[in-house]
């Protein structure tokens, strides 16, 4: 859908069509005010934005739309077509605004102004302020800004609530609550509402294409942080504490300028997609180990702990939880809050549940206190309410109390510097956040983005925030959805919402110490026990069994270890299931002998049937995938059982194929694999065939550099099919040199010739005796018919093609004979090209012929050789229908042709011979077509 500009991107809007517009001139015929009449303007017919209704169901998000009639203007006709489609081409920006303008003229339509209006209102003033968030020349009447406001409201308010909640919540744990960090709750309060304000105003500026986008602090990344902050403290020691903090405040910073360069990197190089391919049960791993984190802070906030009681949890800190009954007290009720929460939502799933429940606890908590007569100071004495002094900047509460301990000289940059392996663990965490939220959120949403776009937009707002001393932020997927789906689908409405959590930052921390414990813990609870059902429960039937076992041991060790030494576990047990599981994976694709690999090449039937019983001496393994240390025993022990005493007694073996097609690569232990591997074929006198490889290609390069296809008993080819090829011109030429009666070339021009040099006599090894026994039944009968008396053309190669498939008399080729008519080809000639008509059948009495097939476009060419004593052309000239391939002379060829005009002559005259010969001819087709289609099947 196209959007106009001075809208959303997304947001649908209607557009005037050409001829709408043609019927408003005729039905008002008025020009506008202050538009002169020579140069008529163009207003929009506009659509207000939709807004997100509340649903049952948080993942659908609707939307209703309201209509408003514009004002319609004369438009000369000649500039109709020109305005509208310049109009209409023209795509929403982020320079789009924010509304859309009242009834009235627009001032400029994508960049060209229009007739400038006499309209001259109080609002330029409103006009000009809004500029530079709107970043657009548009004007904004405070009647349309009014009604936007007054609809965002619920939106921002919840908005702003989910920021309280937020805030309090995580900003009061962003240091650790023990040694020199006690008491600075409240600063990490206003450092998060600083790092929410930075992302939100980047956001609703222009950083993201979500109009309603929330930013807010990572919360997921607090156990770094307090990882950080416990390194730098033990390397500079307790009694340098301003050094201590001033350090861990710039280590907060350093994370943010790094998260924000990542991100802008990522995005300004759209490799944005290439995050999404990490392996996500890391991932999950790692939510799940922040889950339990969050769990254990929940118990430490609830009964007033240092954070690091539970880090690791001890027997005896365990004992305290259970059997001390104040602390029993303390955390059970706000687990018991989360717990039924989550009992509440799997009924109510309405969007505004989740903050009226935490509005009710501290209304519930403070009716009860004032119902039993408390005293405030001693609940917060007994842990029941925060601290007083665990405001902002110690005493000082203030929002920018943090700055006053970040002093550049009071910062350690060595300890800083030892902190960068759990920055860059950090920085792991923290990019894959974006790139799984945004997608996530743009499917709820209905909306097209780009992630590399986002990408910078999260890069411009971490680098700020980090330039300002602050954490890192990012666009939160729940709070967006929740602020569309009350209607703050709109720019306008994450601008107020900047500035009610600015309002927020400026109160300061003071009403922290008013905030019952409970609530906090709550929340904590809420969010640890949702991370951990979600790396649990929700993944045990959709990952592999590796793949939850690794889950379970990043938990496992984040929780009694450390959270870095959780990822590079994770990495670690990723990468060795990944070598099980892929060892596990047969490399073997198929295992045969060569009789079912018959090479396309149109032989003779006496050759092939010679052929199909020796090629039992051929083995093929077709390999594939990756061959790595974990894949190639077993191709390797396949290998060596060929030639094993048990196997070879059955089976003696003369050529093994070994087929790399789909193989990507090969590392140096299969590689060296091989070099074994053939070092044992060739003390058995077995040849090692290659084919699938190149120099080139990963595999050929791999094998190169092992020095295995340098040895003399190591065959190279491109193809199966050439492989095939050159082992049966081998068994071919040892049987004719045998027989010393043997001239025309077994071997094909093009293709390399076989040096392989078998016993002459073919006798002796059971592989060569197989040879002659074969030979003797199949080819010895084809020289007992040549050396007879009928030795004229083309009697011979009619006897040579048709002889070994149905007992006919010799006087029946003689009679068809004369039908036939004598050619001479040259080397290179085309015969015939594709789709061509046919003039004929041809008979190869000498040379060969090379026909390719291209059976599809994305299919490659198959090659198949035709040499003397085979047909060209059978079945096309028998149906009359158009040639199926591109034939070309490979090698000087005297063919015999019988036309289509005498194969009708032969009918006529002779119709017994001419139906002999049509079965003759097609028992040959069939079994050439056989063989084509098993060589296809094959490949």
């Amino acid at each position: 859908m196209v959007t106009p500009r001075g809208r959303d991107a997304s947001f649908p809007t209607a557009m005037p069509s050409a001829l709408s517009v043609l019927l408003s001139i005729h039905a008002d015929g008025a020009t506008p005010r202050g538009a002169h009449s020579q140069s008529p303007t163009l207003t929009q017919v506009t659509e207000r934005p939709h807004y997100f209704d509340s649903l049952a169901d948080p993942e659908q998000a609707m939307s209703t739309v309201n209509h408003n009639s514009a004002d319609r203007t004369l438009l000369s006709t000649s500039n109709i077509r020109s305005e509208v489609s310049r109009f209409a081409s023209s795509p929403a920006t982020e320079t789009s605004p924010l509304l859309p303008p009242p009834n009235g003229s627009v001032t400029a339509i994508n960049g060209h102004a229009l007739a400038p209006s006499k309209r001259s209102t109080p609002s330029k003033r409103l006009s000009s302020l809004m500029h530079g968030i709107i970043g657009d020349t548009h004007k904004i009447y405070p009647q349309e800004l009014a009604r936007t406001v007054l609809k965002s409201l619920p939106a921002v308010l919840l908005g702003t609530l989910l920021n309280i909640l937020d805030g309090v919540s995580y900003g009061m744990i962003l240091f650790p609550a023990s040694g020199v960090f006690a008491g600075l709750g409240g600063m990490g309060v206003s450092m998060f509402f600083v790092s929410t304000v930075v992302a939100q105003l980047v956001y609703c500026l222009g950083g993201s294409s979500f109009a309603g986008a929330n930013g807010s602090m990572m919360i997921e990344v607090v156990p770094f942080f307090h990882i950080l902050a416990a390194t730098i403290a033990r390397d500079i020691g307790d009694e340098y504490p301003k050094e201590i903090i001033a350090t861990t405040i710039a280590a907060f910073a350093l994370s943010s300028v790094l998260t924000g360069l990542t991100f802008f990197l990522l995005g300004y190089l759209r490799l944005g997609v290439l995050i999404g391919f990490f392996p996500r049960h890391i991932l999950v791993g790692c939510i799940g180990g922040v889950g339990i984190f969050l769990i254990l802070t929940g118990l430490t906030v609830s009964t007033r702990l240092s954070s690091d009681a539970l880090d690791p949890p001890t027997l005896e800190t365990l004992r305290y939880f259970i059997l001390n009954t104040h602390a029993l007290a303390q955390w059970v009720p706000p687990l018991i809050l989360a717990v039924l929460l989550r009992f509440i939502t799997m009924r109510w799933k309405h969007q505004l549940v989740f903050p009226i429940y935490f509005m009710i606890i501290p209304v519930v908590f403070y009716v009860v206190v004032a119902a039993a007569g408390l005293d405030l100071g001693a609940l917060r004495k007994h842990g029941w309410l925060f601290d007083m002094a665990e405001g902002t900047g110690g005493g000082e509460d203030r929002w920018y109390g943090f700055y006053s301990y970040l002093d550049i000289g009071l910062i350690q940059f060595t300890p800083l510097w030892t902190t960068l392996p759990i920055q860059f663990a950090l920085l792991f965490f923290n990019i894959l956040h974006p790139p799984l939220n945004v997608p996530a959120l743009s499917v709820s949403l209905d909306v097209d983005i780009d992630t590399n776009k986002e990408l910078v937009g999260h890069g411009y707002s971490n680098l700020l925030a980090g330039f300002l001393g602050t954490v890192p932020n990012y666009l939160v997927y729940v709070n967006t959805l929740l602020f569309y789906r009350v209607g703050g689908g709109t720019r306008i409405a994450g601008f107020l919402l900047a500035v009610a959590t600015c309002i927020l930052l400026l109160i300061g921390t003071g009403p922290i110490a008013y905030i019952p414990v409970m609530v906090v813990s709550a929340l904590i609870f809420v969010l640890g026990i949702d991370l951990v059902k979600e790396a649990l429960w929700d993944t045990r039937n959709r990952v592999s069994r590796m793949e939850y076992i690794t889950i379970v041991s990043i938990m496992v060790t984040m929780t009694a270890w450390d959270f870095v030494i959780g990822v590079l576990f994770g990495i670690v047990v990723s990468c060795f299931f990944f070598v099980v599981q892929n060892s596990q994976r047969r490399s073997i694709r198929a295992s045969y002998a060569g009789e079912s690999a018959i090479s396309t090449v149109r032989r003779p039937a006496a050759h092939r049937a010679y052929i199909r019983e020796v090629s039992k001496q051929t083995r093929v393994l077709r390999l594939q995938g990756f061959l790595f240390f974990g894949t190639i025993a077993h191709v390797e022990e396949t290998l060596r059982n060929i030639v094993e005493d048990a196997a070879w007694q059955r089976n003696p073996v003369r050529f093994v194929v070994v087929d790399l097609s789909l193989v990507v690569g090969v590392d140096m232990s299969a590689a060296e694999a091989f070099v074994r591997v053939q070092r044992l074929l060739a003390a058995k006198g077995v040849v090692l065939v290659f084919c699938g490889v190149t120099p080139e290609n990963p595999c050929g390069k791999a094998l190169s550099s092992v020095g295995i296809l340098q040895e003399p008993s190591v065959e190279v080819f491109e193809t199966l099919n050439d492989a095939m090829e050159w082992t049966e011109n081998a068994y071919l030429r040892a049987w004719f040199r045998a027989q010393k009666s043997w001239t025309t070339p077994i071997t094909l021009p093009g293709r390399r010739d076989t040096s392989l040099s078998f016993d002459e006599t073919l006798t002796g090894s059971p592989r060569q005796m197989q040879l002659r026994d074969v030979g003797e039944r199949t080819i010895a009968g084809e020289f007992l018919d040549k050396d007879s008396e009928n030795s004229s053309e083309p009697y011979n190669t009619l006897l040579n093609a048709f002889s070994s498939y149905h007992d006919v008399e010799q006087n029946t080729f003689r009679q068809i004979a004369p039908y036939f008519e004598r050619f001479t080809f040259s080397d290179g000639f085309v015969l015939w090209e594709n789709n061509d008509t046919p003039d004929g059948l041809y008979i190869i009495e000498s040379g060969i012929l090379r026909a390719s097939y291209k059976f599809a476009e994305h299919s490659p060419v198959i090659e198949e050789s035709m040499v003397s004593g085979t047909l060209a052309g059978e079945l096309s000239a028998l149906s009359g229908m158009p040639r199926n391939a591109r034939v070309v002379v490979e090698q000087q060829a005297v063919l015999w042709k019988l036309s289509v005009e005498s194969m009708r002559r032969l009918e006529a005259e002779h119709p017994h011979l001419a139906q002999i010969f049509v079965q003759l001819v097609l028992k040959a087709a069939k079994v050439d077509t056989d063989i084509l289609l098993a060589a296809l099947a094959t490949r």
